[in-house]
């Protein structure tokens, strides 16, 4: 693929070629699709000056590592869920893509993954940061903390996400206040009455 992005329709098809199951694509794309169209919504909403064709495409990819954790039976594999970033570059990879493209799909997990927290609480991933620096990946990992792919689907207030991520200490909380700040705060209700999901 080099650096060309893929269609929207080779997208869709890179999708059904790994989900296990319709259930895993339904669940899987949805969400991928869901965080796009939050993520337009801030580009047009803030003016945000950012690519938004890569933008569109690494919405869209940034969460098929998660067919890779699928068990025989159909459950995700949760103990294992932070692997879905680094599973999502090295499919992606696999499948010729871009640097900039295989990227958002390691940097998009929480606020950013330190080589030192990987290390010290033993995270089951190759040591390194993993932090969302483009514009580009920082709106794709931004707009993806306000949709949680839980049963049944539910989107999330930026309240919501930063009571979420206290649990792994304060920094990580300003850190998400700073991406409010460059990016503003999508308005959920229009989506969520889309997709018949609940706003928690």
């Amino acid at each position: 693929m080099n650096n060309s992005l893929p269609t929207y329709e080779q997208i869709v098809a890179l999708h059904k070629k790994h989900a296990p199951s319709d259930a895993a694509f339904d669940l899987v794309f949805t969400h991928c699709q869901i965080i796009w169209e939050l993520a337009e919504q801030l580009i047009n909403t803030s003016k945000l000056s950012v690519d938004a064709d890569l933008v569109k495409a690494g919405c869209l990819l940034h969460d098929v590592g998660v067919y890779r954790l699928y068990w025989p039976d159909g459950e995700i594999d949760h103990k294992n869920y932070i692997k879905h970033g680094t599973l999502g570059y090295e499919l992606l990879k696999e499948e010729g893509f871009s640097e900039q493209i295989c990227r958002v799909a390691s940097c998009h997990t929480g606020v950013g993954l330190s080589e030192k927290e990987i290390v010290e609480e033993g995270i089951p991933i190759p040591p390194a940061d993993y932090f969302a620096e483009t514009p580009e990946e920082r709106l794709v990992m931004y707009a993806d903390k306000f949709h949680t792919k839980t049963t049944p689907p539910k989107f999330m207030t930026a309240e919501t996400y930063a009571e979420h991520v206290k649990k792994f200490g304060e920094a990580k909380v300003d850190k998400f206040k700073q991406f409010q700040a460059e990016f503003g705060v999508p308005d959920l209700q229009p989506l969520a009455e889309k997709y018949s999901s609940e706003i928690i």
